[in-house]
This record gives structure tokens, C-alpha cells and sequence, in this order.
């Protein structure tokens, strides 16, 4: 270059957005993200930088693991008081194709998934309008009593709700909850899933789940379930009627809620907490001079707590809002990212891939999801692989996809804890 000639700055290269360099800065430190920069996230044409920057947390948590489990879906029962307009899967009393299983039938449906080699049942159903609250107690009992090894992940929080009314135990409000939740713990219920969380927004709940609980009365169920030792999980049901900021106020709820949770363990661990009690874990390594992620029976843990984000999209199909368009595939990936970097004290992020189809959470393990969930076999709620409820895939499936996309498969189980297998017998491993 000629002396005396002023160095141009190079342009950056088509399509990177500037505007998320100071994002990505936050995101480099550790530093937690404001609704106003997720939905940055969410606008900006540069997708791309958006899904590298979900994959950095992602490996920083996780490494190059990504987990699947071998389980089995039961869905008790399509009978249900409720009548959601997004929701193709309930039935009344009469109606064609509705279904109520014994408990002689659940029992054999949980021998058969343990033969197969499953460690967890996840069952989950309408909310029944005459079934007492003593039939989920004996179900759950009998489950255990048929295979006392496996885990038993079951009943969303509206579910939970409907058990405290219908069973009478404890006071009205949050106590009586605890107090089901207590009972159905001590009959052998492991864990809550995620389901019945669809959108925390008044609006949206009036449009779309009129009936249904509020968000506030979704998280104290999960709140009584975490101070009773119970983990538990969230979803986030979008594209159907919300708006993206009204996704991302979802997001700040379910974090607020878990930085409650997490206070006394990221104190026994050394984790510097941010100037509003805020417990970020996907910051760099230096940070976590202990343990990075929770775990059960950690130093400071006398809990439970939210494991896992699970972003479903909304399929329309046989509902009363079947007028509206399904989320495309890019937004499918976009919300996956900005649920990773937003929840960033949630351990895991899942693409589900009987929502997401498998070929798209293959590609979602690099836009930071780390688990696929699992072998499935029968899935009522949602049909969106194929015709029918038979939506099964196998370990080898599973394995190729979390290949295919560059990590290292490892199975787990309910608690993500490692599983060392022979054949159909298996254990926790280190």
C-alpha cells in the first residue's frame, strides 16, 4: 500500500448483521440476554450467526454429547372436560374415538417397554372428568410394583391441577397442590414433564386455551413439585396465535423461576450470581469452579429443578384453528436457538422429534439442542410424522442422527444420567 494511503475497513460480508455484535459479546461473556435482544434474535435476517451462537452454549455445556433415552409414551385417556381450540387430541365421554386404558392395561404396557430395554414411562392424558383421584394413586403403584427399576415421568401441571380438585387433599391453592403432588410422589411419580405450559400470556390463553390454567398456576405447580425433590421440565407450544415477544416474556418466567430454584446450589458451587440474583450457566469455563450443571444429590441441591427446555411447534391439523399456517422449518430452528441463549440457566435444550421431525433435530443439535428424547412407540397427541399413533423409532435411528450431525451419542436416563446397557438390563453409570 502506497505511503500515506488510508486503510479501508474490509465491509463486512453480505448478511452478517452488526447489530448482533454487542449480543454476541453478552453471549461470549456469560452475560444474560433482555427480551429486547431476543427479539433482536428473533428479527434478524443474519439466522445464521443466531444458530452459531445457540451451538457455542451448547458445546460449552455439553461438549460434543448429545443424549437420547429409550422410552415409552402412555396416554391414559383422551376424555377430557376441556375443549382447547388448538388441540385435536381430546374427546368427550361419547364421542368416536374415545379411549380410557385400565390400569391392567397401562401395567402391560410398562412390562412391554421393559422388555424392550426402556427406563422411562412418560404418561401423560385429557383430564378426566369421573376417573377419582384414587386411580392415578393405584396406577402409579402398580406400575412400580411391575417394574420397580423404572422411572415414571407423568401428569402435566393442568393434569396435577384437575388431581388437586377432583381428590380434595390439602387446602385450596399451592398447598393443596403440594399436598397431590406428595401423594402421587410417595405412589412412585419420578419427574413432571413439560407439557400444558403452551404460551404464559393472558391473551393468548383467552384466544387459543380458554379453561385451561394461567401460566402463574403452571409455574407453582412446577415450583411444589421442585421444593418436594421432583424434577421437571418446560415447554413452550408457539406459531400458533402469540407473538414472539410474548414467547420470550415465556422465557424470562420459566428463568426467573429457576434462578430461584438454583440460588443455594450455585452458592454451594461457587457460581457468582449476577446483580438480580441471576444464575447463568452457559458462561466460559473459568466461572464454574465446581460443578457447571446441576445434578441430584449435589452439594446444595435439596431440590428439584427444571432440566429442559422443549420449543414445540403447533400443528393445526383437526383443530378448530386449523386455518392458521404451521411454523416453518426455519422458524422451527430460529425459536430452538433463541430458547438455548435466552434460558441460559436451563441444563438441556430438546428438539423433540416427533414435533420437529428427526431429519430437523438432527439439524437442530447444531442450533443447540443436546437431546432428541427418545424411542416413543405410540404418541396420540400430535400426529405431525406419518398417519396414525404408531410414531416409533429405534436406538440406531436415533445413533445415526446424532452422528450424522457430528456428535457423540449417549444414551441416558430421566435425570440424564449415563446408562450402562446389556441388552435390555441396565444401570446408572458414573
Amino acid at each position: 500500500m502506497p505511503a500515506g494511503t488510508l486503510e479501508r475497513p474490509c465491509p463486512p460480508p453480505p448478511g452478517v448483521d452488526r447489530a448482533l455484535d454487542a449480543v454476541e459479546a453478552k453471549v461470549e461473556a456469560g452475560e444474560r440476554l433482555s427480551e429486547a435482544e431476543g427479539l433482536a434474535l428473533y428479527e434478524t435476517p443474519d439466522v445464521h450467526r443466531v444458530l452459531a451462537m445457540a451451538d457455542r452454549v451448547r458445546r460449552r455445556l455439553h461438549g460434543d454429547a448429545a443424549f437420547y433415552n429409550i422410552n415409552r409414551h402412555i396416554n391414559y385417556s383422551n376424555v377430557c372436560a376441556l375443549s382447547c381450540k388448538f388441540c385435536a387430541f381430546h374427546r368427550k365421554k361419547d364421542q368416536d374415538g374415545a379411549y380410557e386404558k385400565s390400569t391392567d392395561e397401562i401395567v402391560r404396557d410398562v412390562q412391554a417397554a421393559a422388555a424392550a430395554g426402556a427406563t422411562e414411562i412418560h404418561m401423560v392424558g385429557g383430564l378426566h372428568p369421573w376417573l377419582p383421584f384414587d386411580w392415578y394413586l393405584d396406577t402409579l403403584r402398580a406400575m412400580k410394583a411391575a417394574v420397580p427399576q423404572i422411572h415414571l415421568k407423568a401428569f402435566t401441571a393442568v393434569e396435577i391441577v384437575h388431581l388437586q380438585r377432583i381428590s380434595k387433599r390439602g387446602a385450596e391453592g399451592f398447598e393443596g397442590i403440594k399436598a397431590v403432588l406428595r401423594d402421587l410422589r410417595d405412589a412412585g411419580l419420578g419427574s413432571l414433564p413439560g407439557g400444558g405450559a403452551e404460551v404464559f400470556d393472558d391473551r393468548v390463553h383467552d384466544e387459543a386455551f380458554k379453561g385451561k390454567i394461567r401460566g402463574d398456576h403452571w409455574l407453582d405447580v412446577h415450583r411444589a413439585a421442585h421444593e418436594l425433590g421432583l424434577n421437571s421440565n418446560a415447554t413452550m407450544l408457539y406459531g400458533h396465535v402469540e407473538r414472539r415477544p410474548e414467547r420470550l416474556r415465556h422465557m424470562r418466567l420459566l428463568r426467573e423461576q429457576q434462578d430461584r430454584t438454583l440460588q443455594d446450589w450455585a452458592r454451594a458451587q461457587r457460581i457468582p450470581a449476577g446483580p438480580a440474583g441471576e444464575i447463568v450457566l452457559t458462561g466460559p469455563a473459568d466461572r464454574y469452579p465446581l460443578e457447571r450443571l446441576p445434578m441430584p444429590g449435589q452439594a446444595g441441591l435439596s431440590t428439584g429443578y427444571f432440566q429442559t427446555i422443549i420449543p414445540l411447534p403447533f400443528y393445526p391439523n383437526e383443530s378448530e384453528l386449523e386455518h392458521l399456517p404451521a411454523p416453518t422449518g426455519l422458524e422451527n430452528l430460529r425459536t430452538l436457538a433463541v430458547s438455548r441463549l435466552m434460558l441460559d440457566n436451563f441444563p438441556h435444550a430438546k428438539a423433540f422429534w416427533i414435533m420437529q421431525t428427526l431429519p430437523m433435530a438432527e439439524l437442530m443439535l447444531g442450533a443447540g439442542a443436546d437431546d432428541l428424547d427418545g424411542t416413543v412407540v405410540w404418541y396420540d397427541i400430535t400426529k405431525a410424522v406419518g398417519e396414525g399413533n404408531h410414531q416409533e423409532t429405534t436406538v440406531a435411528d436415533l445413533v445415526r442422527a446424532i452422528r450424522g450431525a457430528g456428535f457423540r451419542p449417549v444414551e441416558r436416563d430421566t435425570l440424564y444420567r449415563p446408562v450402562v446397557r446389556d441388552g435390555a438390563a441396565w444401570r446408572v453409570g458414573a
